[in-house]
């Protein structure tokens, strides 16, 4: 069995933090039960209310529906929403698209998981 010299092994574990983690598969049920705090603004389907549907929002550029009113931040951001884009906005919004017109953080992982979960089920 070979040695692994600690200049190697130092390299690989430096490697391996600065891969994103995997997201992790929610609850759609309780992502349904979550997302009522999302639906004072948001609709499950494309029909905006005061902020765009999020029906089919999973693969979906962000600020790309029509008719929606969007913000400069969030039309100039180059995001397409996928679990980890979705995890990353939902837990601070303004952190990833300054200027965006979304206030509401979801600060618990497992909340947004299941959020995340329930909102995929909508696009399939």
């Amino acid at each position: 069995m070979k040695k692994i010299s600690a200049c190697v092994l130092t390299s690989a574990l430096a490697l391996l933090s600065t891969i994103a983690p995997a997201v992790a598969e929610g609850d759609v049920a309780l992502g349904q039960k979550a997302f009522q705090r999302c639906s004072a603004c948001h609709s499950t389907t494309d029909q905006k209310k005061a902020a765009p549907g999020l029906g089919g929002v999973v693969g979906r550029a962000a600020g790309s529906l029509e008719g929606v009113r969007y913000s400069a931040a969030m039309k100039a951001s180059g995001l397409v929403w996928n679990e980890a884009t979705l995890d990353r906005f939902l837990a601070a919004p303004r952190e990833v698209v300054p200027a965006t017109t979304m206030s509401v953080s979801v600060p618990k992982p497992e909340d947004r998981q299941n959020i995340i979960a329930y909102l995929k089920s909508l696009s399939q």
